[in-house]
C-alpha cells in the first residue's frame, strides 16, 4: 500500500480496540495523567498536517510513547496529542513531506496503540 496521510484528508482508519499504557489494557502502571498534551519537534513548519484518533491512551506516559514513536518518522516536525483518557485521543502530526499511512499505523502500533478514526 503506497498511500500517505496528505493524500487522505483526515486519515480515516478503523480497527479493533487499543493497547493501553505499557502494552496493557487500561493504564495500571502508576504513571500520572499530568501531561495532557505533548509537542515534539519544531514549533511551526510549513508542510503537511494530519489529525487522527488513537485509542487506549490514558496518561502522560501514553502520550510520551506515541509522541516518541511518531516523532522518529522521517520528515515529522511536530506531534501534538490531545489526551482523552475516557475515549480516543486526537493526534496531530506536521511534517515536511507526506508520511505514508502505513508508517503512521506502525509507529502508533509500536507505541502500543491503534488509530481508530479521524
Amino acid at each position: 500500500m503506497n498511500d500517505n496521510f496528505s493524500a487522505q484528508p483526515g486519515l480515516t482508519l478503523l480497527g479493533q480496540g487499543g493497547g493501553g499504557c505499557c502494552g496493557g489494557g487500561s493504564c495500571g502502571c502508576g504513571h500520572g495523567a499530568a501531561d495532557t498534551e505533548a509537542t515534539a519537534g519544531a514549533a511551526s513548519v510549513e508542510g503537511v498536517e494530519a489529525s487522527f484518533l488513537v485509542s487506549g491512551m490514558t496518561c502522560g506516559h501514553c502520550v510520551a510513547s506515541v509522541t516518541e514513536e511518531v516523532s522518529a518518522l522521517d520528515g515529522v516536525t511536530s506531534v501534538a496529542v490531545d489526551l482523552n483518557a475516557q475515549g480516543a485521543s486526537r493526534v496531530t502530526v506536521q511534517a515536511t513531506h507526506p508520511i505514508e499511512a502505513d508508517a503512521l499505523r506502525t509507529a502508533i502500533a509500536d507505541a502500543g496503540y491503534e488509530i481508530v478514526g479521524r
